[in-house]
């Protein structure tokens, strides 16, 4: 036991450090605007007010728009990719194809490539093929990142998905294709269910592509119009937060009912490579 205190001093401090920012974002969501820069400051509003989610998080249209375009991209951007990457991964894991450590570090390379780089590219092709200021270009460009990652995470499943339970299914009449619905995809479960929920994260808070790719206000997702509430005019910290609050919600609410998946699915695709 005393060899263990310090590593739960340490477990502590961190998800202290970790957790300091978003308790600081809802603290300020509930003060008033004399209150947020006070000396000493506020650890705990002295009077709390639901104002700024009144005003700004739930009583704004534009807030409202921008979470509704979120959910359109994150959703779409989600089928998408589950759609492409899992037969992409299943026929990476189980034919006999050449080069495929080569494509494999080629999608690594694309994660590390910056979204930023990508954007303007993007926005090259997507005029000439009318996909700018469009939910298509969106969820294609959030995909584009996607979809390599899933492949990369869903491969190890499929490759330890026993050959001789797919030789039964096909002794038993199923086709290859059957094979990989009924046998392969729902023992992969849980590495399909990290996939979407990666997928669906990251197109919900991704801001680059969304800013490059969405010059209408009417598409724009809510990251952009989130950092439009900050202006040459000043800031209004508290609705800032407020807002920010609201849009961090689904990450929680995934995070908090499906934790048990996500971290299986990454630990599991971690070690069956």
């Amino acid at each position: 036991m005393r060899r263990r205190w310090p590593k739960t001093v340490a477990g502590v401090l961190i998800t202290f450090v970790y957790l300091l920012p978003v308790y600081w974002m809802l603290n300020t969501s509930f003060k008033k605007p004399a209150d947020i820069f006070a000396t000493p400051p506020q650890l705990v509003p002295l009077a709390p007010t639901l104002r700024s989610y009144a005003d700004a998080a739930f009583g704004n249209p534009a807030i409202a728009k921008g979470l509704a375009n979120s959910a359109v991209i994150a959703i779409g951007t989600t089928l998408v990719t589950v759609l492409v990457a899992v037969p992409a991964a299943y026929a990476l894991a189980r034919l006999r194809l050449r080069g495929v450590s080569v494509v494999l570090m080629l999608f690594l390379v694309v994660q590390m490539v910056p979204a930023v780089n990508l954007a303007l590219p993007m926005f090259a092709i997507f005029s000439d093929l009318g996909l700018v200021n469009s939910y298509a270009g969106l969820i294609l460009a959030n995909a584009s990142l996607a979809i390599p990652l899933g492949i990369v995470l869903l491969r190890p499943y499929f490759l330890s998905v026993p050959g001789e339970i797919l030789e039964a299914a096909r002794v038993d009449g199923c086709s290859t294709f059957t094979a990989f619905v009924r046998i392969a995809v729902p023992i992969s479960r849980p590495g399909l269910i990290t996939l979407a929920v990666i997928s669906f994260l990251g197109a919900w808070g991704e801001f680059v592509f969304g800013l490059a790719l969405a010059s209408d206000e009417n598409l724009q997702p809510i990251t952009v119009v989130l950092a439009g509430l900050t202006n040459a005019f000043g800031t209004r910290w508290n609705d800032l937060m407020a807002v920010s609050a609201v849009v961090a919600l689904p990450v929680i609410a995934a995070f908090v009912f499906l934790q048990r998946y996500i971290v299986a699915g990454l630990t599991e695709g971690a070690t069956k490579s």
